[in-house]
C-alpha cells in the first residue's frame, strides 16, 4: 500500500500528521482518530503502530496484542515460541520490549496513568533483521 492508498483503505480517514524523517527515508502518517501511526518508505507501507488506549484490537492465535499488561503478554510469546519449538524467533530492543520474528511485531509500551500496556509496532518482513533501525527512534518510545 502507498501513502496515497491508505485513505481509501481506513474508510476515508485523512492523516492529522505527516512527518518525513530523513535518516530513515521513511514519513509517518498520524491516524490520531484511529489511534494509528502509518510508516511510508519509497516502496510502500513498512510500519504500523497502534495507540495501546485508542487503537483498533489486533488478534493473533486468538489473542488480543492492544492495550495489555506487557508481563503477560511477553509470556504469551515465550509460549507460543516454544509450541512452535521456534524459540529462537524471539527478540529484546534495547528497552527490553518483546518482539516476534514470525509475527512481525515489537510489543512496545505505552503509559495509562501509572500503568504499561502493550503498544504494538508491525514491520515489514524485510525489516525483521534489524528492527531497532528500520523506522525513527520515536516510533519506539514510551509516550
Amino acid at each position: 500500500m502507498t501513502a496515497d492508498e491508505a485513505p481509501a483503505a481506513l474508510g476515508g480517514v485523512s492523516a492529522t500528521v505527516r512527518e518525513h524523517c530523513a535518516r530513515w527515508d521513511v514519513t509517518c502518517h498520524t491516524y490520531s482518530t484511529l489511534g494509528l501511526k502509518l510508516y511510508f518508505a519509497a516502496e510502500g507501507l513498512c510500519g504500523v503502530s497502534l495507540d495501546a488506549r485508542r487503537g483498533p484490537q489486533v488478534h493473533s492465535d486468538e489473542r488480543a496484542l492492544v492495550g495489555q499488561v506487557p508481563s503477560e503478554l511477553e509470556q504469551w510469546l515465550f509460549d507460543r515460541a516454544e509450541s512452535r519449538e521456534a524459540f529462537a524467533e524471539l527478540f529484546y530492543l534495547p528497552g527490553a520490549e518483546p518482539g516476534s520474528l514470525t509475527l512481525g511485531v515489537v510489543l512496545c509500551v505505552q503509559r495509562a496513568g501509572d500503568h504499561l500496556l502493550t503498544r504494538p509496532v508491525f514491520l515489514a518482513a524485510e525489516a525483521m533483521d534489524d528492527v531497532y533501525h528500520y523506522l525513527p527512534r520515536e516510533a519506539w518510545a514510551i509516550f
